[in-house]
């Protein structure tokens, strides 16, 4: 629980959706912007890392500063990634391909869930977000990226609501061609956005209550 007397330390866990600084040209990047939204006397610290895959938030964990008393956590595009290729292969059938991606949900959702009971055993508030939908300019691509994306996201949000934990829908948040730096990072656009949805979360839910919310804007 959070003591009264300690004044929030929000910390920012995942991958370059937070660590976006390498994308910006020198604007400001996500944390930099959440830090100008929030409360008087509010901290926000970036543990998120570019490349960061979900298995590597534990590192992150490891590393909080010993006063936090909220985590967010956005991470999962990078475990997409990896899978990627898929897209581009042919198949012998569309109960082959099914399965295929069957497979990569089963093994997202063991990674995923042990990352966020990890998470949760610091006993702080936790919020997760969803993986937006990038923005190829390609419109096959595209397409298929946001399809192949409902796997991962369907693991968060169940995985989320499960634990009774608010979510961020980033899909919603980040819905124009400015909020992205390049396909799949956001832009000073998007970040500036992506920390409203975090400033306005963590300022008016009620942590009290074990109940998700999707914040989306």
């Amino acid at each position: 629980m959070v003591s009264s007397a300690s004044m929030p330390h929000i910390v920012l866990l995942g991958d370059s959706i937070f660590d976006n600084s390498a994308y910006v040209g020198g604007g400001p990047d996500v944390t930099a912007q959440l830090r100008l939204r929030l409360p008087s006397g509010w901290r926000a610290t970036l543990r998120a890392e570019d490349g960061a895959v979900t298995s590597s938030v534990g590192r992150q964990i490891q590393q909080c500063p010993p006063d936090a008393t909220h985590l967010i956590v956005s991470v999962g595009g990078n475990d997409a990634l990896r899978h990627s290729g898929l897209l581009d292969e042919g198949a012998r059938s569309v109960a082959a391909v099914v399965n295929r991606l069957g497979e990569i949900r089963e093994r997202f959702e063991g990674d995923y869930g042990t990352m966020l009971d990890a998470v949760l055993a610091s006993r702080l508030p936790t919020a997760v977000c969803t993986i937006y939908d990038a923005h190829y300019p390609d419109p096959l691509r595209q397409r298929l990226v946001i399809t192949g994306l409902t796997i991962f996201n369907d693991v968060i949000t169940r995985e989320a609501f499960i634990r009774g934990l608010p979510l961020i829908d980033l899909r919603l948040v980040c819905d124009k061609a400015e909020d992205y730096a390049n396909p799949i990072e956001p832009s000073v656009q998007g970040g500036a956005k992506i920390a409203a949805a975090i400033a306005a979360l963590t300022t008016s839910h009620n942590w009290s209550q074990r109940r998700s919310a999707v914040f989306a804007f």
